[in-house]
């Protein structure tokens, strides 16, 4: 099936690789695929010696090592429904997220700021660990509820999406195949794997190659490119600001790259030329879904590539534009983004939507029919696709509509801006005004000449008539801004009308 390893528990994953192989990679060293299942085997053991049973979540807030890993694993073999709840975070948002999953357990890492109660810190881990017993034999359903990913979207509260282990292997399969992975792959990660869609990207998808995971502990250039020279990288997943930063390290030693992804977020075009200026690699565009999970769109492999596009839809997806009514548009056609699965090949009806959402100790299912995205693109005939925006991000001006996303794009081949990000403004007349909040190097930013820019590309209703710089655009996790922060720096500092 095209590499799939069948609708088999996620166990079977780490027990078909090579046992003697590396599987792990990180700060506290490496184990084989040998030594990982053994590990997950007695965080199992652990999980399921405090009280977790079939069902149960199981959240964890612990850094990018080799613990986090084998606690996933665990969780996964007795039926438990895994978290991970984001180090980075404050604690009243730590707090929200414990306390809308309501874990049975909470494995908690030097960071975690919430509440300790059912709390396991590390030292107690580390004795229930040495300690554990054999885990039981739990029957497994492959399409029971195996993990929640969590996901503010545009609306900055949090939604807690439920996976299966169905989808939580389908990604790494699809990638495996389309991008002929074997045992050689050694594949870099440095965001957190709290974060579900990297624990996919790493552990399993890997493991489905029967290669390495590398999971990074450092998120700046430097840290990155040190790790990637170290152990080797042959992958690594990175956010646009750190493709940008690394493109200005042309001396920086990423010889053993064969692929650079980017991804959170748009990546300008001119970043990508530039890293393949320094690098001699072209950053593949890659298209994501918290509710996919993971990757539905990445360039192939090699130095091609489509200026503003999103990449080319995996082979799992059946994705297309649809308008207001929902009604399927024609390839090519611009409107809001919907997901199904293959209607024919080898991958034919394996995708499922998430199961749901985590509401109230219950899982509400989302519509029925092609999953909405949310995301305003379109899709050539050939799948290649291109995102314009989110639909709810889009500015209303006059009655007009303005994708910020096309903006910025335009903001960013200027030289004097490294990043920027569009946002309303309410108006009594127009309804919404554009407003843009730039992020640059020089200390006094010509925003007329910004506006003149601007307008050689876009149409003049969307030319942003409020400006902002600021040293640091709000980024999260993931490398995304959060836009939900904008209007407060917009009107901190409405430099330019």
């Amino acid at each position: 099936m095209n590499g799939f390893t069948g609708f088999r528990p996620i166990a079977h994953v780490l027990r078909d690789a090579a046992p003697d192989s590396p599987a792990l990679t990180a700060a506290s060293g490496t184990w084989t695929y040998a030594e990982l299942d053994e590990h997950a085997d007695r965080a199992a053991g652990a999980l399921w010696s405090l009280g977790v049973r079939p069902g149960d979540r199981v959240a964890a807030c612990l850094p990018n090592d080799l613990d986090i890993v084998a606690a996933f694993h665990g969780a996964q073999r007795i039926g438990a429904i895994w978290a991970g709840i984001g180090e980075a975070l404050a604690p009243a948002e730590q707090q929200r997220l414990r306390e809308l999953c309501a874990p049975a357990v909470v494995l908690a890492g030097p960071r975690w700021q919430g509440d300790r109660a059912a709390s396991v810190d590390p030292e107690r881990w580390a004795e229930l660990i040495a300690d554990a017993p054999a885990p039981p034999a739990v029957e497994h359903d492959i399409d029971a509820p195996a993990a929640i990913a969590f996901t503010s979207g545009t609306s900055g509260h949090p939604k807690a999406v439920v996976h299966s282990q169905r989808n939580l292997l389908l990604p790494g399969a699809a990638l495996v195949a389309t991008r002929g992975w074997d045992a050689s792959l050694r594949k870099g990660d440095s965001f957190p794997l709290t974060i579900l869609n990297l624990m996919i990207l790493s552990t399993l998808t890997t493991a489905q190659a029967g290669g390495t995971a590398v999971i990074m502990d450092r998120r700046d250039a430097d840290g990155v490119a040190g790790w990637i020279a170290e152990h080797r990288v042959t992958v690594w997943n990175g956010a646009p600001a750190q493709v940008h930063d690394l493109a200005r390290r042309p001396h920086a030693e990423l010889a053993s790259l064969r692929e650079v992804w980017s991804g959170g977020g748009d990546t300008p075009d001119a970043v990508r030329e530039s890293f393949a200026a320094a690098h001699g690699l072209v950053p593949r565009a890659t298209y994501g879904l918290t509710e996919a999970p993971t990757v539905v769109a990445i360039d192939p492999p090699g130095l091609r590539w489509s200026p503003g596009g999103s990449g080319l839809v995996l082979p799992q997806f059946d994705v297309a534009a649809h308008d207001d009514e929902g009604v399927r548009l024609p390839p090519g056609e611009l409107g809001e983004l919907r997901l199904a699965a293959a209607g024919r090949g080898p991958w034919a009806g394996l995708w499922r939507p998430p199961l749901g959402y985590w509401r109230d100790g219950a899982i509400v299912p989302p519509e029925p029919g092609p999953f909405a995205t949310g995301d305003i693109g379109a899709v050539a005939a050939d799948g290649r696709l291109a995102v314009l925006d989110r639909k709810k991000l889009v500015i209303i001006r006059g009655g007009a509509n303005v994708y910020p996303l096309e903006v910025e794009r335009v903001l960013t081949t200027h030289p004097d801006v490294t990043k920027a990000a569009v946002c309303p403004v309410p108006d009594d007349r127009l309804g919404q005004r554009v407003a843009a909040v730039v992020e640059s190097d020089r200390a006094a930013l010509d925003f007329a000449a910004l506006a003149l820019w601007c307008r050689r590309e876009l149409a003049g209703y969307k030319v942003p008539e409020i400006w902002a710089r600021v040293e640091a655009l709000p980024l999260n996790a993931m490398g995304k801004v959060e836009r939900t922060k904008l209007p407060g720096l917009v009107a901190g500092d409405r430099t330019a009308r």
